[in-house]
């Protein structure tokens, strides 16, 4: 044991206190700034260890950022992506939960839907593309109902999850009272369902927000994906890497946000996620 009465940093399966994971989280990611500027230092192209056309130095991508912002609407591509995400998976989570709330209460429904969600679970997320092109055109419809149709499965299936995970007893409990089918859905296994719920959405919105990427690389005019696929085909390197920080950070940012609700929301179930 350490002074402090706690294991060693290097135990198995222990933890290190949130000060010192914050510490060492940011040791890693200076660890990594500083080999980077390594391989990418010196102003002649040639004299470095890789080419700035594969890898541009820190201060390269840095410097970048004037020009990602003013003359290629950043700021505008960073609306539109969280625009159709948030109706797609919105949708998702409007159609998803209460079916799986139905399905998780009665396991009949669950029968008869479980291998549809197992196929929409499992279907390559690439193949929905021509099949929303299909059905709802180029336009922003597509995107948004692509995010729709890649999510629903998931939210459906982790939300029967969440009420079938409930134990017995508070179920027993309630029947023992008096309260009816419906009752017990309404206030028994909704209420203690919520918090796995809302974790399992929390998670699922950053799947949806990295596949939205891939639905922007069809007609899009602004959108992180559009960025990415234009400046690949420009050779940006260091606008690549820039899109690729920017969209880490959002990720980071809204996962954070969705955190802090659930603290909020669910006090009694806090989280070692700091």
């Amino acid at each position: 044991m350490s002074d402090w009465g706690r294991p060693p940093l290097w135990t198995l399966r222990i933890p290190p206190r949130p000060l010192v994971g914050r510490l060492i989280g940011a040791g890693a990611v200076a660890a990594v700034i500083v080999v980077w500027w390594i391989l990418t230092f010196g102003d002649v192209p040639e004299e470095r260890i890789i080419s700035p056309a594969v890898l541009p130095s820190p201060w390269e991508v840095l410097i970048s950022i004037k020009s990602l912002v003013t003359e290629r609407a950043l700021v505008e591509s960073i609306a539109a992506t969280l625009w159709r995400v948030v109706l797609g998976f919105g949708l998702a989570v409007l159609i998803g939960v209460p079916l799986g709330v139905l399905a998780g209460s009665w396991r009949v429904l669950d029968a008869a839907a479980a291998p549809l969600a197992l196929f929409g679970r499992n279907i390559p997320i690439a193949a929905l593309i021509p099949l929303t092109i299909l059905w709802f055109g180029i336009g922003e419809t597509q995107k948004v109902m692509f995010i729709f149709m890649a999510t629903a499965p998931f939210v459906f299936s982790d939300t029967v999850t969440a009420v079938v995970g409930i134990a017995d007893r508070y179920v027993d409990t309630a029947r023992t009272l008096g309260a009816s089918s419906w009752q017990v859905v309404l206030k028994v296994l909704v209420p203690l369902g919520l918090p796995e719920i809302y974790n399992s959405l929390r998670n699922l919105f950053g799947l949806a927000f990295g596949y939205i990427m891939l639905a922007e690389l069809i007609n899009a005019k602004y959108g992180l994906g559009y960025l990415l696929s234009t400046s690949q085909r420009r050779g940006l390197t260091e606008h690549i890497i820039l899109i690729l920080v920017v969209i880490g950070l959002l990720a980071f940012a809204i996962d954070r946000l969705l955190y802090w609700f659930q603290q909020g929301l669910f006090p009694y179930r806090r989280e070692a996620e700091e």
